[in-house]
């Protein structure tokens, strides 16, 4: 008499790969990306030869060394500080000669206004973390971004966010952002 071999039931083995697929895929933890959000200019075909200058009082600098060390107007300074001397600067309020020009422009909803000429210029080196490459941006644009909330809460009692498309126009001419971000070097 021969013996048989038993069956392994393959009906409950699909039932298994499916729970354990469900499993990882509810365990698993997903990293979150950060970055900035940004919208790039528009693409100009022609050549510019006019070279813009601009006043040496109307750059804000900030360097960044492959140390990760932060260099902002030639002062050794911790990211935690620079949100607050990036929102200073642009926003200039008690007009000082040693932070950026203002000029008048209209701009509706709030009339003629001094608007700042200020552009924040930032560069880093080859070497620089990615990770404190996104700290400083993030908090150059987190500056811009409380002078506009600030301004539209004291304007229409609202945040930016929720603002009409030409109240936040209306913002963003006060508070333009205008980070120029030179190509990273390499430094000795």
């Amino acid at each position: 008499m021969s013996k048989k071999m038993p069956e392994v039931p393959a009906a409950s083995l699909a039932d298994i790969a499916f729970m354990l697929l469900i499993f990882f895929l509810v365990t698993t933890t997903m990293d979150v990306d950060s970055g900035l959000e940004r919208r790039l200019p528009q693409w100009v075909e022609e050549k510019q030869d006019e070279q813009v200058d601009v006043k040496e009082r109307n750059i804000f600098v900030v360097l960044v060394n492959r140390n990760n060390d932060l260099l902002v107007e030639n002062e050794w300074t911790n990211i935690s500080e620079l949100r607050e001397k990036a929102k200073e600067f642009m926003a200039n309020p008690a007009d000082d000669v040693s932070l950026p020009e203002k000029e008048p422009k209209e701009i509706p909803f709030f009339g003629e206004v001094m608007v700042t000429k200020g552009v924040i210029s930032l560069s880093n080196d080859l070497d620089t973390k990615y990770g404190t490459y996104i700290a400083v941006q993030n908090e150059l644009v987190a500056a811009i971004n409380e002078l506009r909330d600030e301004l539209a809460k004291s304007k229409f009692q609202k945040s930016y966010s929720d603002l009409e498309k030409d109240q936040q126009d209306a913002i963003r001419d006060i508070y333009p952002s205008r980070i120029s971000e030179a190509e990273p070097k390499k430094r000795k």
